[in-house]
């Protein structure tokens, strides 16, 4: 009782006495209430926020980048924006196709191996053999030959005579596997690689790159450019015909088709129009609705054979663009008997009325390439034969294309097939290299498949608002709460705490699961744009952490984006100046992966994140939800990979919870972050499915896909427009 007394007595004359150190109670720190500051708020009015705040440095140097006096300035102001990009942790780089040990026959260097472009899904040149697969020394001397004789037109016709000479017969049929249905046939109103690797193999463009990387005419026998750079004049192949899926002629291929392609495309803006917009003249007032009549947009037809693209500015890489989708031609007579029309309201008008069924399917579609599709079940198979009204058919090496689905429950079912004979080749994961080691296979015929320019980065969602997928809602539900949603979308709009995940990653275990060990590091990028992708011509000087700096003639686009970085106190290795020989490259290393950085990154997002009521402990982490494709061993063992290197990384004060996404095949999961049109349809917290290959040879190919306003289609990965 005395002491109790005495305790009394001590609070008592702390009560008075408050001047007095020794008796001051503790200061209480008033409570913040969690609150998100966006709700009520549209999508596109919490997309303007949240992009002006994260991106809005990236967006200005991009935009100053495209009114650069030269082109060696534009890529280094394109470097700088990159790095205002990659410094905000939005996204991840992570690899690219490749890269992977591989089992085929199919002759290297018969598809074009450009970087950009759909060209590299055209097959009518591919040389496939029949029997055994093709030997690793057999393919390293028609590797070294292809780089000999590259440029000569004479690769081709060499590699057959090498191939027969060596007692390998030739086969006319190329069948392999795909994993999701083209979901139009429409090349003008899609922007999905599922479906232009598909439709892409039906129609020619004016020009194509053929084997050695040359781009040759294909619907263009000709063309010339002006002297101010702003007019490009093609002279469309007389005789071509367009025809439906059973060879029946419908019309001829003039150069109205291509006028008329290009309106369907701004019409239809599907994603593709963003290609054209500010490049073709009055192209994006057309598409803003500014002009309504089409005729005052930059592509005409003089006469019927004569194609005049006007752009606003002169445009170096013009003519690398062509193989895309937004200058495929279309059968005007055609898709008008398909319910058609041409003009933004006419066409919106006509898709609406039942009578509209262009593009639904394969029979509705016109042909005027190597192939036409004859049969396409759902999950099963799509079947392309020769065209016999194609213009030069006598020169294409295969007779049929098959396309077999695989739904992925059998990582070794590909490899299965190839060693079979029904697949032409196959990639090999883990678990086939494997079965192909017990085969005796593996030392035999198994190589190192090339890398690409396609990045497969990881993307944060900024601000999530989608907690299932969006065409079915009891498929990948999420398992957070309501005050879960909010703290975890908090802590993603801080960029320390984004910084902290995206460091936090050691990539070599994540890609160890699909790559092999031993090939973890192959395909690894650390950069959106290749670091190789393009080079200075000239001397440029720019400003780089408020610093003049002088880049010479000859630098690559990875050094200044390196530079850059630094300057900025990103602490991630983008460039290695030391690889390949002293050339440099962005790939096969993890410059990304820093534990420390990491930890000393979410210190910083603990503090901050606290003013704003949001404590992080290791009994209350933020969530991040990651659905996987969990009926594939595969998948499933990337994404434990990615959870268990995050989460160690980050002492527990981030979990990354796995949401199974289910299903026979990918379906369900490219429905969590793959198919959603819109930035508030992507159902998750981090995600690692979907990726971008370059369109033409400019950085501008990748970095406008994060522009805002729905004009960037990528932007939409990081929850926003």
């Amino acid at each position: 009782m005395k002491l109790t007394k005495v305790l009394a007595l001590a609070l008592a004359l702390c009560m008075v006495v408050l001047a007095l150190a020794s008796c001051k109670k503790p200061p209480v720190e008033p409570k913040v209430d969690l609150v998100d500051p966006y709700a009520g708020k549209t999508h596109q009015e919490v997309s303007d926020a949240l992009y002006a705040q994260v991106l809005g440095e990236f967006n200005e140097y991009y935009q100053a980048a495209l009114k650069a006096d030269s082109i060696s300035e534009r890529f280094a102001l394109m470097a700088i924006a990159e790095a205002k990009l990659l410094g905000q942790g939005v996204m991840l780089p992570s690899s690219s196709k490749g890269g992977n040990y591989a089992i085929s026959r199919v002759a290297p260097y018969t598809i074009t191996s450009v970087l950009w472009g759909n060209d590299s899904d055209r097959f009518h040149q591919a040389i496939i053999v029949k029997g055994d697969p093709l030997t690793p020394a057999v393919r390293d001397e028609m590797k070294a030959k292809w780089a000999e004789l590259k440029g000569t037109g004479t690769y081709e016709a060499w590699a057959k005579s090498y191939l027969t000479g060596k007692g390998y017969e030739l086969n006319d049929v190329y069948t392999f596997g795909y994993t999701s249905d083209p979901t139009t046939w429409d090349a003008l109103a899609t922007s999905q690689a599922a479906d232009a690797e598909a439709i892409v193999n039906t129609y020619d463009g004016l020009l194509e790159y053929d084997v050695e990387n040359v781009q040759r005419p294909a619907l263009a026998e000709s063309y010339e450019v002006s002297e101010d750079g702003l007019t490009y004049t093609f002279h469309i192949r007389k005789g071509v015909k367009w025809v439906d899926y059973q060879g029946n002629v419908i019309e001829d291929v003039t150069a109205h088709s291509f006028v008329k392609g290009m309106q369907h495309m701004m019409d239809a803006k599907e994603g593709l129009e963003f290609l054209v917009d500010g490049k073709i003249k009055n192209a994006s007032q057309y598409m803003n609705s500014e002009i309504t009549d089409f005729s005052e947009v930059g592509v005409k037809a003089t006469d019927d054979y004569t194609l005049v693209y006007t752009l606003e500015a002169p445009c170096s890489f013009f003519t690398t663009m062509l193989g895309y989708g937004c200058f495929a031609p279309i059968s005007e007579k055609y898709f008008r008997a398909k319910g058609g029309a041409f003009g933004m309201e006419e066409y919106a008008a006509a898709k609406e009325k039942d009578t509209y069924t262009y593009g639904t399917s394969f029979e509705n579609i016109a042909y005027c390439g190597p192939y036409l599709v004859t049969s396409a079940t759902e999950k099963n198979s799509v079947v392309f034969d020769l065209n016999p009204t194609y213009w030069n058919k006598d020169n294409v090496n295969l007779k049929k294309i098959v396309w077999r689905f695989i739904d992925g429950q059998d990582p070794t079912e590909s490899y299965t097939l190839m060693k079979d004979g029904t697949f032409a080749g196959a990639g090999l994961n883990t678990q086939s290299i494997a079965k192909a080691k017990e085969d005796g296979l593996f030392d035999k015929y198994s190589y190192i498949s090339s890398t690409d320019a396609t990045a497969y980065p990881m993307f944060l969602n900024l601000y999530r608002a989608a907690y299932a997928n969006f065409n079915d809602a009891t498929i990948a539900v999420s398992e957070m709460n309501d005050t879960d949603k909010i703290r975890t979308n908090l802590a993603m709009e801080n960029r320390n705490f984004r910084l902290a995940v995206v460091t936090g990653l050691d990539r070599s275990v994540y890609n160890a699961t699909t790559q092999g060990d031993d090939l973890k590091l192959t395909n690894l990028v650390n950069s959106y744009v290749p670091g190789t992708f393009v080079s200075l011509d000239e001397d440029v000087t720019v400003k780089i952490g408020g610093k003049d700096t002088t880049f010479k003639a000859g630098t690559y686009y990875g050094a200044i984006l390196q530079a850059a970085l630094d300057a900025d106190g990103v602490k991630v290795k983008v460039w290695d100046p030391t690889a390949d020989e002293g050339v440099g490259s962005s790939a096969g290393f993890d410059g990304w992966y820093n534990a420390a950085y990491a930890r000393e990154n979410l210190k910083k997002a603990v503090e901050e994140l606290k003013a704003k009521g949001v404590e992080i402990t290791k009994e209350n982490p933020i969530i991040l939800e990651l659905p996987y494709y969990d009926v594939n061993q595969t998948f499933s063992n990337r994404a434990n990979a990615l959870k268990q290197s995050i989460e160690s990384s980050l002492e527990g004060l981030v979990e990354i919870r796995l949401i199974k996404c289910g299903g026979s095949n990918a379906l369900n999961w490219y429905y969590a972050g793959y198919y959603p049109s819109t930035g508030d349809g992507m159902n998750y917290n981090i995600m690692d499915n979907s990726g971008w290959g370059p369109d033409y040879g400019d950085p501008s190919t990748y970095l406008d896909t994060m522009l805002p306003d729905g004009d960037g289609y990528m932007t939409k990965s990081i929850g926003l427009y």
